[in-house]
C-alpha cells in the first residue's frame, strides 16, 4: 500500500493516542510468494517497511514502539532462511542505527540474547549503549523472544533473587525482560492472521488489537492511520462496567 500526504488526515487530531504500540509484521514471505521471489525478498521489503513504520511513529509521538522481529520458533524455518535472517539483523544493526540515533531513537532489545553468535551481540550492545540517552521513541525489537519463554524467566530470575513473601504482578514484573516499559496499549498483527502468537503474554493483558490484512512490506502510513483512528475510537476499560 503506497504512502500518501492524504493519509495523514486519517490520524485522528487531539484524540486518544496510544503511549506504546507493539506489531507482530506478518507477511514477508507471502508477500514474496505472490511475487514469485524468494522469501528473504519479502524479508528486505519488511525492512523498509519497519524503517518508515519507526519514523512515522516518531513523529505522531508515540513515545514505545515494539516490534517482533524473531521468536522462539522461527529457528525452526529453513537453515537458509534463518541464516538470510542473521544477515539481514547484521545489516540493519550496523546501517540503520547511527541514522536511527541521529533521529532521536533509543534502540533497545527483548529476548534470550544469548542464543545469537558474539558478533550480534557485540552490535547489539554498541547500538544500546550509543542510543541509551535518546528520548524521541523507544524501538524494542523483540528477537529471540517468546512470551511463554519470558514468564518461565521471569519465575527462574524470581526464584534465583531468593524473594522471600508474596508474589504479586508487581513483583514477578520486575523479572521480565523489560520491566520499565509500559504495557502495549494497542498490538498490531499484519498478514491477514487473527493470533498474537506468543507476543508479550503477560503485558499485552489489556491491550487492544488490531488485525490487518495487509502483509508487512506493504504496511506504511494509512494503514498505521487505520489502526490508530480504530484505537481511538475504542473506551478502555480494563475490567470495569
Amino acid at each position: 500500500m503506497a504512502d500518501s500526504a492524504d493519509s495523514l488526515t486519517l490520524v485522528p487530531a487531539g484524540r486518544n493516542m496510544p503511549r506504546h504500540v507493539a506489531i507482530v509484521m506478518d507477511g514477508n514471505g507471502r508477500w514474496a510468494k505472490r511475487r514469485g521471489l524468494p522469501r528473504v525478498i519479502g524479508h528486505q521489503a519488511g525492512v523498509k517497511a519497519l524503517e518508515r513504520t519507526i519514523d512515522y511513529a516518531r513523529d505522531l509521538g508515540i513515545r514505545y514502539l515494539s516490534v517482533y522481529a524473531f521468536s522462539t520458533e522461527n529457528w525452526k524455518r529453513a537453515h537458509s532462511e534463518v541464516q538470510g535472517l542473521m544477515g539481514l539483523f547484521r545489516y540493519y544493526l550496523k546501517g540503520k542505527i547511527g541514522q536511527m540515533h541521529r533521529r532521536g531513537a533509543r534502540v533497545r532489545f527483548a529476548g534470550q540474547m544469548s542464543a545469537f553468535p558474539d558478533d550480534i551481540l557485540s552490535i547489539v550492545e554498541s547500538a544500546e549503549e550509543m542510543t541509551r540517552e535518546n528520548t524521541a521513541i523507544d524501538v524494542i525489537f523483540c528477537v529471540n523472544y517468546g512470551g511463554r519463554q519470558e514468564i518461565l524467566d521471569a519465575i527462574a530470575g524470581l526464584i534465583r533473587s531468593g524473594h522471600e513473601g508474596p508474589v504479586t504482578e508487581d513483583v514477578l514484573r520486575r523479572h521480565l525482560y523489560a520491566p520499565d516499559i509500559p504495557d502495549p496499549d494497542l498490538l498490531i498483527r499484519t498478514g491477514g492472521e487473527l493470533r498474537i502468537s506468543n507476543f508479550w503474554l503477560w503485558e499485552s493483558a489489556y491491550s487492544e488489537y488490531y488485525f490487518s490484512d495487509v502483509y508487512w512490506p506493504d504496511f506504511g502510513r494509512e494503514e498505521l492511520a487505520r489502526a490508530l483512528d480504530s484505537y481511538a475510537g475504542r473506551e478502555r476499560r480494563y475490567g470495569s462496567a
